[in-house]
């Protein structure tokens, strides 16, 4: 996983034995919990994090998505469905944290 949060880096350092099975946890859940491609299971995890107002997790799973080949188009409207399942407040959280990105 790529370093871009530092209290992330300070929570590994400080707790490496929870971190570890925090992330082999997530892991397995991503890789063998089902049969979604990684590109949708990247989408749902943005969706999930911006509905959450995670904005730091929200990095994150933008950045994944991309990795797994999710475009911009299909990241913007997996954003846009927040507004009327969560709220336009929630929505523009999300959509600055995507616009601060680029």
């Amino acid at each position: 996983m790529n370093e871009i949060h530092e209290a992330f880096k300070m929570f590994k350092k400080e707790f490496p034995a929870i971190h570890e099975a925090n992330e082999a946890l997530g892991k397995e859940i991503h890789e063998n919990a089902g049969p979604l491609p990684e590109k949708y299971r990247w989408l749902m995890k943005v969706a999930i994090s911006g509905a959450s107002g995670h904005s730091l997790a929200l990095e994150t799973h933008i950045a994944r998505a991309k990795e797994a080949g999710a475009a911009d188009d299909e990241i913007m409207q997996t954003i846009l469905l927040l507004i009327q399942t969560t709220g336009f407040p929630t929505f523009m959280e999300a959509y600055s944290v995507i616009k601060n990105m680029r």
